[in-house]
């Protein structure tokens, strides 16, 4: 069927009429058609099922049954048409081990679709599977997880399953699999830790996941897992885990028991997991099941009948509309409560909604407060009302909700969109927009001030999956600087991250200085680009110490994690310093801090530097002495870029 045909389609139920001519994207359809129940979807036992489908726009529908994930199908049941555009089929027996989808007669058209709310899928996700769900549960799995006092005690770490374990040197048995990060105790390059092992040790408290819902088949087939690689921002079916990351994806149990063991074997190593979410838009406009089974409504549309495109992926998701919006909530709510899950990255957050995000996180808090939730919240044009975006310039409308600070980034290591601009690590005068990032993003004064009311909403980073490694790109800007220089630039824009305000963000890797060998946007490139090169790490020990040492630094010390921004504006003050550098003092036990006082200052200069120190004490080096000259109780003598902090005890 067409768009065009899709969205001015004349809904008739015959015995439960509505106007006709009524558009899928009106308020009127939500008013009349949502529904608020929580039983959408196959619910399983032994003596039979339910299945209920919402589909107002179809005027038939029935529930197709297969023996066999690729056979044809055994049974085709008629759906009872009832309230709220819903179908409903009820079927006695114990179905365990067959499939299903769902077929509605659009007009004068059947479609066939695998269910949306489908918890279990066969191999490529093109039907659901049924499964008895307490079969999916590994022999250990439990509520317990790490504590966490304030997600601004939160560092994350950034992740890709295949990536962290498929080198060939990466000591792990089941490389690139969901079992294999939950193997411990595994060994690289000259006897180092690799894998969980060597996360653990980093010092994170969160590993964030790239998608790891079902995506499209055209990316990655489950049948042949190796052939091809991506990050799986293609989703297809957003309530069961990929398959191929599975050791037998063609068992839809097996990739739920083994994601749930991985998540089990984190907590019960201190570990918190972040999934990375892509709601902002499908793999398909047209072939996806949400199109199938009601056409017009889950997408947004441009007036001339195209698809709105602001994702740049072919379509965006209309999160506005309520049974849109409910479905997010839904399998939100399905992870945090079914796989235990910690956090939710939502991908392109600007293209969502505000009102979704605020009922996502009133939801949230009600299970745990401390779930993280954040997102992109990048400004892009797309056909839902500015005013209504979830981007950085609605942060006060969506408290609790972290946003990824961009500006940080830029002023760290330079515009990413401007291949010859360096930033501040590399002696570029970008001192007032990096004490922006320092201070949390908040409203700090009149010139120093960004997009976030509190510091809890302010992510922090100089690297992730997108774009350059941080190591690429200082390659990029500075072909013929010698290693040294790179490497002490670098090391200082992972120092700025962690001890700024806010919460801070690592890529994987980023700690040995990870490189994708000059590869921008690498979501397919093979795994000779996006895996953790355990060699590197192996020759880079001293950098990952370095890291695992900003890390304890950040954890012993409460004056990097100041809870609001009252606390931030009263104990962190910027220091005179020469250009080139930036310096601050975190004062009288800020935020119950054992220091009395402590003294940060980034130095970028690539020649000495004499700086005065405030008179508030007696001070002692806590981190960098490597950076400096000599120094006394008036002055540093700074002789390389890099950072040095000291405290003032009792």
């Amino acid at each position: 069927m067409a768009v065009q045909q899709a969205i001015d389609y004349e809904i008739h139920y015959g015995d439960l009429e509505v106007s006709d001519g009524i558009s899928v994207f009106s308020p009127a359809f939500d008013d009349r058609f949502y529904y608020d129940g929580d039983d959408l979807g196959m619910t399983y036992s032994t003596e039979g099922m339910s299945c209920k489908l919402w589909a107002p726009t179809a005027w038939e529908a029935k529930l197709v049954l297969y023996s066999t994930w690729d056979g044809d199908p055994q049974h085709e049941l008629d759906m009872t048409r009832t309230d709220k555009g819903c179908w409903q089929r009820e079927v006695e027996g114990d179905w365990e081990g067959w499939f299903y989808t769902y077929k509605v007669k659009i007009g004068d058209a059947w479609n066939e679709a695998a269910d949306p709310y489908a918890k279990a899928v066969c191999i490529n996700g093109e039907k659901g599977a049924i499964v008895d769900p307490a079969k999916t549960n590994p022999s250990r799995w439990t509520h317990d997880k790490p504590k966490l006092d304030s997600v601004l005690d939160a560092v994350i770490y950034e992740g890709h399953i295949r990536d962290m374990t498929i080198h060939p040197e990466s000591g792990v048995r089941h490389k690139g699999k969901y079992l294999g990060l939950a193997e411990a105790g595994t060994k690289g390059p000259m006897g180092i830790e690799t894998g969980l092992d060597h996360i653990v040790h980093l010092g994170v408290t969160h590993l964030q996941l790239l998608p790891i819902h079902d995506f499209c088949p055209i990316s990655v087939d489950e049948r042949f897992p190796d052939e091809r690689y991506n990050w799986g921002y293609d989703p297809q079916n957003y309530n069961t885990p990929e398959g191929s990351y599975a050791l037998d994806p063609y068992n839809p149990c097996s990739r739920i028991r083994e994601l749930k063991e991985l998540i089990q074997t984190l907590h019960d190593h201190g570990l918190r997991v972040i999934l990375d979410v892509v709601y902002n838009h499908v793999y398909d406009g047209y072939r996806v099941n949400f199109t199938k089974l009601v056409p017009g409504y889950y997408l947004r549309y441009l007036e001339d009948g195209s698809l709105s495109d602001g994702a740049h992926c072919g379509n965006e998701f209309a999160s506005e509309r309520k049974m849109a919006r409910k479905f997010i909530l839904d399998t939100v709510l399905y992870w945090t409560k079914e796989y235990h899950v910690d956090g939710f990255r939502f991908d392109l957050m600007g293209l969502t909604d505000v009102e979704t995000m605020q009922e996502i996180r009133r939801n949230l808090d009600a299970i745990d407060p401390s779930i993280l939730l954040l997102g992109e919240g990048w400004y892009m044009e797309t056909s839902l009302p500015a005013e209504k975006r979830a981007n950085q310039f609605h942060a006060g409308m969506m408290p609790g909700i972290g946003q990824f600070n961009d500006k940080l980034r830029n002023a760290v290591k330079g515009n990413i969109f401007n291949p010859t601009s360096g930033g501040f690590i590399s002696g570029e005068a970008t001192e007032t927009e990096l004490k922006k990032g320092i201070t949390g993003a908040i409203y700090y004064n009149e010139s120093i001030h960004s997009f976030a009311p509190q510091p809890d909403q302010a992510i922090h980073y100089v690297e992730c999956h997108d774009n350059h490694t941080l190591w690429d790109r200082l390659k990029l800007v500075h072909p013929d600087k010698p290693e040294e220089w790179l490497n002490a630039s670098h090391r200082l824009a992972t120092a700025i991250v962690i001890t700024s305000q806010g919460i801070p963000f690592i890529h994987a890797g980023q700690e040995f200085m990870r490189t994708k060998f000059g590869e921008e946007n690498s979501y397919k490139s093979p795994d000779s680009i996006n895996r953790l090169d355990w060699n590197r790490c192996a020759m880079r020990q001293n950098d990952v110490e370095y890291v695992r040492q900003l890390l304890i630094l950040r954890k012993l010390h409460p004056a990097f994690r100041l809870r609001n921004a009252d606390d931030i504006r009263s104990h962190l003050r910027f220091e005179e310093v020469p250009p080139g550098c930036v310096a601050f003092t975190l004062m009288e036990h800020a935020g119950g801090d054992p220091a009395k006082h402590l003294y940060v200052i980034y130095h970028s200069n690539r020649s000495f530097t004499e700086v005065t120190l405030p008179q508030l004490g007696e001070w002692q080096l806590v981190f960098g002495s490597e950076h400096l000259a000599d120094w006394d109780q008036q002055t540093l003598n700074l002789k390389n870029i890099g950072m040095v902090v000291l405290e003032v005890t009792e």
